[in-house]
C-alpha cells in the first residue's frame, strides 16, 4: 500500500517521477489571478490563528461544513466567536471529504507550511491548532514570509477600476518586499447595467474621473481613463466575471437608451443587458490589444443561489453553482468582433462546466492566426469546482487533444487564503502524472529534455511570457 501524501504523491509512473522531481519541482510561481487583499501584503500582515488564515474567507471550506451540517455559526461565525470552535468544525469535516480536492489542499498546506503530517479530526484538532498558532507566532510566517517559502515571484490582484491602487504603490515603494505585485483590471460593475449596483456604481465612476456619465461615449471615456491609470501601475491582466458568453448587436442611440435607464434603476431585460456588456467588451478588448494586456473572461457560474443566505452573509461565501452555459456561437462571434472592430488582445477563456472544454479549445483555435503571439488565445486551467484531480486531467487532455498543450500558461489560485500556493504543487504532481503515463504507455517519445522543458514551461514559463511579466 502507497503510503498518503509521500514525496512521490499522486506520482504513478517512473517517468511521472522524474518530470515532477527533476523539473517541475523547482519552479517559482506566478499568480498571475487570485483575490487576496494587497494591503495584507503591504502591511505584512502576521495571524494570530490559523483559524483566521485558513478559514477567514475560504468559501470553499465554509461550503462543505454546511454541507456536514455544522451550523453556521460554527463556520462564519461573529467578530466575538470562538477561532478554536471553527477550526474544530473543519476538522470534524475533513474525513468526510476523501476524494474532495479540499481533502489534499488541507493536508498539503498542513505539511509544507506547518510540518503536520497526522491525521486532522476531532481527536488531534487542539493539538494541530496549537501547533498551528506557535508556527504563525515565528516572524517568517508574516504573509510575506509564507510568499517567499512558496517561491511565488509574482502576483495579480484583483481590482475595481474605482480602486485608488494606493496599496500597490506602496509594495513597489517598499525595497524590503521582494514579490512583485501588479494589479488586474476587472470592470464587471460597469458593464453589469442590468443589475441593481450599477447605478451606485457609476456615480461612484463619475467622481474618480471627474465628469458626468450620461451617454454611452462618456462611459467608455471613463474606463478608457481608468486603464491608462492601471496601466501607470505596471497593470498586464484583466479580468472579467460574466454568468454566460455574450454577444449582442446595438446601436449607439440603443446602449444611449439602455445606460438612461440602468441609470435610474429600472429593469432591464436580458437582451439588452447582453447589448451593453457586448459593446463594453469589445471596446475594451481593444483597449487591452494597444497596451499588450491580457482579457480574461471567466464565465458559467450561476451566483447567489440561496436568497436567503444572500441577505444574510452576501456574495462569495459558497453559494454559487456552475451554470449551463448558452452559448458557442456568442462566445466565437464575441471573439471575431474583438478581430474585426479592433484588434484581438491576448485572450484566456474559462468556464465553470467542463462541458465548455471542446467548445473553447475549437473556437480559440479558429483566431490565432495573427502571428503576433503563439497561442495568444488560450483555455484557462481547471476552474473553481473544477480544480479537483480529475477536472484538471480532463482540462490537460482537452486541451492537448484540440490544442497545444506546450503552450498552455498552466495555473493559478484564484484564491482569497495565501496558503493556497500549494494548489500549484497539486496541479504540478498531476501534470506530470498526465504526461507521465503518456511516457510509461509509449504514447509519447521517452526525451526528457523536451519534456522536462515543456513541464517547465507550463509551471512558469508561459505565464512569465504571455502576460509580459519579465519575472527573472
Amino acid at each position: 500500500m502507497k503510503k498518503f501524501l509521500d514525496k512521490d504523491f499522486l506520482l504513478e509512473t517512473p517517468a511521472a517521477k522524474k518530470l515532477y522531481h527533476e523539473y517541475a519541482a523547482k519552479m517559482p510561481i506566478i499568480d498571475y489571478h487570485c483575490h487576496i487583499n494587497p494591503r495584507d501584503i503591504a502591511e505584512d500582515k502576521r495571524y494570530s490563528t490559523i483559524t483566521e488564515v485558513w478559514l477567514g474567507g475560504d468559501h470553499y471550506k465554509w461550503r462543505q461544513m454546511r454541507t456536514c451540517g455544522f451550523q453556521e455559526s460554527d463556520i462564519t461565525g461573529s467578530k466575538d466567536s470562538d477561532p478554536y470552535r471553527t477550526f474544530e468544525a473543519w476538522a470534524r469535516t475533513l474525513p468526510n471529504l476523501i476524494g474532495n480536492p479540499l481533502y489534499h489542499w488541507t493536508y498539503l498546506e498542513l505539511k509544507n507550511y506547518f510540518g503536520v503530517t497526522e491525521q486532522l479530526d476531532a481527536s488531534s484538532a487542539k493539538r494541530i491548532y496549537v501547533k498551528c498558532n506557535k508556527a504563525l507566532a515565528k516572524k517568517s510566517m508574516s504573509v510575506r514570509g509564507i510568499i517567499d517559502k512558496s517561491k511565488v515571484k509574482l502576483i495579480c490582484t484583483t481590482d475595481d477600476p474605482v480602486d485608488t491602487l494606493e496599496w500597490h504603490d506602496k509594495i513597489a515603494a517598499d525595497k524590503k518586499c521582494k514579490v512583485k505585485v501588479l494589479p488586474a483590471f476587472r470592470p464587471d460593475k460597469a458593464f453589469n447595467v442590468d443589475k441593481k449596483p450599477f447605478a451606485g456604481y457609476i456615480k461612484t465612476l463619475e467622481k474618480v474621473v471627474g465628469f458626468r456619465i450620461s451617454k454611452f461615449a462618456d462611459l467608455l471615456k471613463a474606463l478608457g481613463e481608468r486603464i491608462e491609470f492601471f496601466a501607470s501601475k505596471g497593470c498586464k491582466v484583466s479580468d472579467h466575471g460574466l454568468d454566460y458568453a455574450v454577444y449582442q448587436e446595438a446601436s449607439e442611440k440603443e446602449l444611449d437608451a439602455i445606460l438612461a435607464a440602468g441609470l435610474k434603476g429600472k429593469a432591464i431585460d436580458v437582451a439588452d443587458g447582453d447589448k451593453f456588456r457586448t459593446a463594453v467588451l469589445v471596446y475594451l478588448a481593444g483597449e487591452y490589444a494597444k497596451r499588450d494586456w491580457v482579457m480574461q473572461l471567466h464565465y458559467g457560474c450561476i451566483r447567489d443561489n440561496s436568497s436567503k443566505m444572500m441577505a444574510s452573509l452576501g456574495p462569495d461565501t459558497g453559494f454559487d453553482a456552475v451554470g449551463d452555459t448558452r452559448g458557442a456561437k456568442a462566445l466565437a462571434n464575441l471573439l471575431d468582433a474583438f478581430e474585426r472592430k479592433s484588434t484581438m488582445p491576448k485572450v484566456v477563456l474559462y468556464s465553470l462546466n467542463q462541458n465548455d472544454n471542446e467548445i473553447m479549445g475549437t473556437i480559440a483555435g479558429c483566431f490565432q492566426t495573427n502571428g503576433t503571439f503563439p497561442q495568444r488565445i488560450q483555455v484557462g486551467s481547471a476552474w473553481w469546482f473544477n480544480d479537483h484531480k480529475s477536472g484538471m486531467e480532463k482540462q490537460l487532455k482537452d486541451l492537448a487533444n484540440l490544442s497545444a498543450l506546450a503552450g498552455f500558461v498552466g495555473m493559478l489560485t484564484d484564491s482569497r487564503s495565501f496558503l493556497s500556493y500549494a494548489r500549484h504543487e497539486y496541479f504540478r504532481r498531476i501534470l506530470c502524472n498526465v504526461i507521465g503515463k503518456w511516457v510509461d504507455r509509449g504514447e509519447v517519445i521517452a526525451d526528457y529534455r523536451t519534456l522536462g522543458r515543456i513541464v517547465q514551461d507550463i509551471s512558469f514559463n508561459n505565464a512569465n511570457s504571455y502576460f509580459g511579466f519579465g519575472v527573472k
